[in-house]
């Protein structure tokens, strides 16, 4: 039983290591990667608590060397993804009857756990099995997922003090229920943050969940279980369930009690697990709370009154950092004529210094891309620009997956606005610039503003009347919008994630709106001294 009303910690950024040389964090970085190198992992199900072994087996490797086997891990099916929702329903009463402020020491020992000894362990997993910088795993593995687990229990606590007024004689309350139900958590390759947040905030709040991690990141996602498991997540609620998508997919979806779907993937994919909860929605207990964010074509606008130095910077970092596998990632750019020619001469230059390769060698900005799949997409697209007399290609343009799936960051310079590379996802190292004339400026932003996706987006000028009008005709072009800088690199607690249209729900990840769609409110109306007298003064005669 809860006697007080307990403040939790103030939360805070966590710091970016810099990994510098001779510097503590390096070293020890240095010691994991060859610790987790030099051994291959069985990864199995956790299912209320307890290791399932299916023997049907996925094996993980190295992006950045795919002949590397970092080990094997075990599928789910039907029956597997059927004892893990029993496992949720089962751990829900328990869970959702804790009191809020034991449920959220556990989270915040996981963060501090993440900062301190977890945390080499994190990035070297995140390192060899999504090809990331040491940089990149970082400020994603590190230190975004300690802001997710100390923000959110934040989040959670301010939710709880939101009461109503109470007017003379009444005394009014709103409880913060968890859903009932189970949550279904579908989560990425490309950051072990989301990873670890899409289970995490719908657990906080009392929920049980059911999380299916993307195949391509099994053995980082394995980590972060544990992590959380030490931290002393109780079991069943988080059961952790690798799998192919569509084989429990379908099931998870259908079941009457899903509660919720937190995901972070494809606009395709997202659309039919909306479907295929509308399609059985009659046999649902629920009306499932659906929170995705999903695909982008994110934009770079530049008015001709841009400082160029910085935006050159900008252009490069927010299109490649990654090899271009970030929902935010540049992947178009509208440049006006008159500043054109100076920004290509510098933006060449400084491109051709990129080293692309392993990226357990700390001077490569780009790694490998995460798969066969999306190398032979991507260089798909390239090869179709290369083909083009609408395109010319700038710089990179060369792939070769002999080794580890490498892509050269690659610019495309097209006549076209709605060339093939200016509107589709491509999820890639690959920019796509249309050059503008002055004139047109009015014209070429509606232009941006026609996208099927608005997720993220940046302008560029000096000028800040332009900057004013800018925001204003994109206002719904991103739900991330940054003027002056790259649209990578949204920081929880200052820029809330998530966008519209076909880019998902906008619930703003790293948010009170997200916690709040896992919480089913129940308002208490006490009356302190109840009536005695049916009748009301205006039915009185005169």
């Amino acid at each position: 039983m809860t006697n007080a009303y307990f403040e939790v910690p103030t939360p805070y950024n966590e710091p970016i290591l810099s990994f510098a040389p001779d510097t503590k964090e390096r070293e020890e970085l240095k010691k994991k990667l060859k610790e987790l190198r030099s051994k291959e992992i069985e990864v199995p199900l956790i299912i209320g608590g307890k290791e399932v072994k299916t023997g049907n087996l996925g094996i993980m490797t190295s992006p950045q060397k795919h002949s590397k086997k970092l080990g094997v891990y075990h599928k789910a099916g039907t029956k597997e993804v059927k004892m893990a929702i029993v496992s949720a329903l089962e751990a829900r009463k328990a869970w959702a009857d804790m009191p809020w402020e034991q449920r959220a020491s556990i989270f915040l020992k996981a963060a501090d756990l993440l900062a301190g000894p977890w945390r080499s362990t994190l990035l070297a997993a995140t390192i060899l099995g999504q090809s990331k910088t040491v940089y990149q795993a970082e400020i994603d593995a590190a230190c975004e997922l300690i802001d997710f687990l100390r923000f959110n229990v934040a989040f959670m606590a301010e939710i709880m003090m939101e009461q109503p007024v109470s007017s003379e004689g009444f005394w009014n309350r709103m409880e913060y229920r968890a859903l009932e139900g189970f949550i279904f958590a579908v989560t990425p390759f490309n950051f072990t943050a989301i990873a670890g947040n899409l289970p995490s905030a719908p657990a906080m709040i009392g929920n049980t969940v059911v999380w299916k991690p993307s195949s391509n990141a099994v053995y980082v996602s394995y980590f972060v279980m544990k992590l959380f498991e030490e931290a002393g997540l109780p079991a069943g609620v988080i059961n952790f369930i690798p799998a192919s998508g569509a084989e429990i997919g379908d099931y998870a979806l259908s079941s009457p009690d899903l509660a919720g779907v937190h995901f972070t993937g494809s606009t395709k994919v997202f659309k039919g697990m909306w479907k295929k909860i509308g399609d059985n929605i009659q046999n649902m207990k629920y009306y499932p709370r659906i929170v995705g964010e999903t695909g982008g074509k994110d934009f770079i606008f530049a008015h001709n009154s841009a400082d160029i130095d910085a935006l050159v910077v900008a252009a490069l970092r927010g299109a490649f950092e990654l090899q271009g596998q970030k929902c935010s990632a540049a992947s178009r750019m509208y440049m006006p004529h008159s500043i054109w020619s100076e920004f290509k001469e510098k933006y060449v230059a400084e491109v051709k210094k990129i080293k692309v390769g392993d990226p357990e060698d700390f001077t490569n900005l780009l790694g490998a891309v995460i798969d066969k799949t999306a190398f032979d997409k991507v260089s798909s697209y390239i090869d179709y620009a290369k083909e083009s007399n609408e395109a010319e290609i700038i710089t990179g343009g060369g792939c070769n997956d002999s080794k580890g799936y490498f892509i050269e960051p690659t610019t495309i310079v097209t006549t076209n606005p709605k060339f093939k590379t200016m509107v589709e996802e491509i999820f890639g190292p690959v920019l796509t610039i249309f050059v503008y004339e002055d004139e047109d400026f009015d014209e070429t932003l509606k232009l941006c503003d026609g996208s099927q996706y608005a997720l993220t987006g940046a302008v560029w000028a000096q000028n800040r009347e332009k900057i004013a009008y800018m925001t204003n005709v994109l206002k719904n072009a991103a739900g991330n919008f940054y003027i002056n800088d790259k649209p990578t690199g949204a920081v929880v607690g200052q820029q809330p994630f998530g966008g519209g249209r076909a880019s998902g729900t906008n619930d703003k990840a790293g948010s009170k709106m997200n916690l709040l769609r896992w919480i089913n409110a129940r308002t208490i109306k006490e009356t302190l001294v109840p009536p005695k007298d049916w009748t009301y003064p205006s039915m009185e005669k005169k």
